[in-house]
């Protein structure tokens, strides 16, 4: 197996980017492996924590992450009906390790979110674990750390970061 580039990596998170700000949600979830993990925890445990034995806003597998992409794409997903503007940007990617043909890579990231005359901000860091498939990417696990104190103006996260 080759040895993934600097370049190749941030292609990759570039074009998830893309596709999340597009409203590509279904294209998104084809990123994922099988079994993926795709999880948001709360902001008051470690970064580490387990969905096994910690309360997280989203904990999904790929079942779960494939319907989320489905349903958000419905005009009854209320929340997301009309979907709302999406920009964010990612920077600091990082290759931070490779162990059994998995990459580990991080990154910063901010993302806004515009709807109805409000405008909410997330930022904070991302941990993946990405995985050469076919000759392509995958992610294998997306664990997206809040640095917020928590949700509040915010209240709820209802487009996938």
């Amino acid at each position: 197996m080759k040895k993934l580039s600097q370049h190749e990596v941030e292609a990759f998170l570039f074009r998830e980017a893309e596709l999340l700000d597009s409203w590509s949600l279904e294209e998104w979830a084809g990123l994922f492996t099988e079994d993926c993990a795709y999880l948001i925890p709360t902001t008051d445990i470690p970064p580490d924590a387990s969905p096994r034995t910690h309360l997280f806003y989203v904990a999904d597998n790929h079942h779960r992450l494939t319907q989320r992409a489905k349903r958000l794409l419905k005009k009854t997903a209320y929340s997301e009906s009309p979907h709302s503007r999406m920009r964010r940007t990612i920077s600091n990617i990082r290759v931070t390790g490779e162990h059994d043909g998995e990459y580990a890579v991080s990154c910063n990231f901010a993302a806004a979110r515009t709807k109805y005359g409000q405008t909410i901000q997330y930022f904070g860091r991302i941990q993946y674990r990405l995985r050469p498939e076919e000759d392509r990417l995958r992610i294998r696990e997306k664990r997206v750390i809040l640095d917020h104190d928590g949700l509040t103006p915010h209240g709820r996260i209802t487009a996938p970061l």
